[in-house]
């Protein structure tokens, strides 16, 4: 397994790596080192390496390094200032090399194959298993090294979004078109692909052409007993010093402006009395120390409580003691066809869902009725919203008990068993060594 991350916090790769293992098959899990310094450890059954990415240095010296310190306006105005020059790049390298382009416009994505190439032919796997677009073209590389070998190999894309609804992670022209371009080449390559809903599913079958559909495994969690080395979560309401009869909404993950979470803190003063846990990665991010002087601007400061990330297995029973989840993201292309892992934290949690309009996610809350749907940016609608639920909780949480619940389908031991069938699809017919698929 191939994944651009450095694998802790990102659950689904985790699940996936060890749920693999505990079927039986022999797993080894490629990351890559956040700190520079290769690491190494098991992940349940699980190998996981992290790797140190190499390259060419790109250096911030100079007047780069003077203007990102500074930021601001004049840091601003740079960017667009060398707007023009690489929409032009963009232009002519895609006009010269077609979807060969990125070679040019994003060359970093060399520095992958540099880290994981050599290591992938050493451990002469049977099958990658290639999560998100940047390791689909690393995993298709050492696929044709080993057919052009002799040896077979077969190539699984993991796709964890739909990459032209993407966000930019970089501030540049380039970026998109050149990641689009490195998709588009490899995608033919992969053996099968797999993905995170079934919207997503349809658009990848669009988008390049597929001939099957791709499968739909959903980031829900696992539900088994954990792991004795798991531990046992924390209480959330203690964590932010609340009794039990104190109306609780809670936010967990990534803290982003098109998360939204600047609505829910506006829509706080509207909500009387309600307390907001952030369970975020850093409480002393840039964006949340915003979000905390907007809170105490509008009076409300004492009222936030940020909470730190606890072991994906551990996140629902965290949740469990909150009175509603939120989803207050903002519209984008990739928002509006997600199941997002925190959707099946949440729900898993018992908790009523208050989301914003998306698309996927809105259609899924109205159709089983665990919650409320608000119109995006809009603090005020989502205080009703937040009303409503706090007004009538059994009716929302009463959608999780008896025989229609959605909650046995919304498990991760659900999603690994269409893995392990994929698996032994496509490699149906082959001799595999003794220490994998039992």
């Amino acid at each position: 397994m191939l994944v651009d991350n450095g694998v802790v916090g990102d659950s689904r790769v985790q699940k996936t790596a060890q749920s693999a293992a505990d079927a039986g098959w022999d797993v080894v899990l490629l990351g890559c080192s956040p700190t520079g310094v290769a690491e190494q450890w098991r992940l349940g059954g699980a190998e996981v390496r992290l790797l140190v990415m190499t390259g060419p240095a790109t250096g911030t010296g100079g007047l780069r390094a003077r203007l990102l310190a500074r930021g601001g306006p004049l840091l601003r105005a740079a960017r667009w200032a060398r707007r023009p020059l690489e929409y032009a790049q963009v232009w002519f390298w895609r006009a010269v090399e077609g979807d060969r382009a990125w070679r040019r416009l994003e060359p970093g994505l060399w520095n992958y194959e540099r880290a994981f190439g050599a290591v992938i032919d050493e451990l002469a796997p049977d099958l990658i298993h290639a999560h998100d677009f940047r390791m689909l073209g690393v995993g298709a590389r050492a696929a044709l090294r080993a057919r052009a070998a002799g040896r077979p190999v077969k190539l699984l894309w993991d796709a964890h979004e739909f990459l032209p609804g993407a966000r930019p992670r970089r501030d540049n022209a380039r970026w998109l078109p050149a990641h689009l371009a490195y998709e588009r080449e490899y995608v033919p390559y992969a053996d099968a692909v797999v993905t995170v809903s079934p919207m997503l599913a349809e658009l990848l079958q669009r988008e390049h052409r597929l001939a099957e559909l791709p499968a739909v495994v959903l980031n829900a969690p696992a539900v088994t007993t954990p792991p004795r080395d798991s531990g046992v979560a924390p209480d959330l309401r203690r964590l932010c010093g609340l009794d039990d009869t104190t109306p609780l909404l809670v936010y967990s993950g990534s803290a982003t402006v098109q998360r939204g979470l600047d609505t829910v803190v506006a829509a706080l003063p509207r909500l009387e009395g309600v307390h907001l846990a952030l369970v975020v990665g850093d409480a002393s991010a840039p964006y949340v120390r915003e979000l905390l002087a907007t809170a105490a601007r509008l009076g409300v400061a004492d009222r936030v409580h940020t909470v730190p990330y606890v072991p994906h297995r551990q996140v629902p029973a965290l949740l469990a003691s909150a009175d509603a989840g939120l989803i207050p993201l903002h519209h984008w292309p990739n928002h509006e066809i997600a199941l997002i892992t925190k959707f099946f934290e949440y729900s898993h949690a018992r908790l009523p869902i208050v989301v914003s309009d998306v698309r996927t996610m809105a259609g899924t809350v109205r159709a089983t009725g665990q919650g409320e749907v608000f119109r995006a940016r809009d603090a005020a609608d989502l205080a009703r919203a937040v009303r409503a639920v706090l007004a009538d909780p059994v009716r929302y949480r009463g959608v999780y008990e008896g025989p229609d619940s959605p909650l046995p389908a919304w498990t991760w031991e659900a999603q690994a068993r269409v893995l392990d069938a994929l698996y032994r699809r496509l490699l149906a017919g082959r001799t595999i060594k003794e220490n994998t698929a039992r």
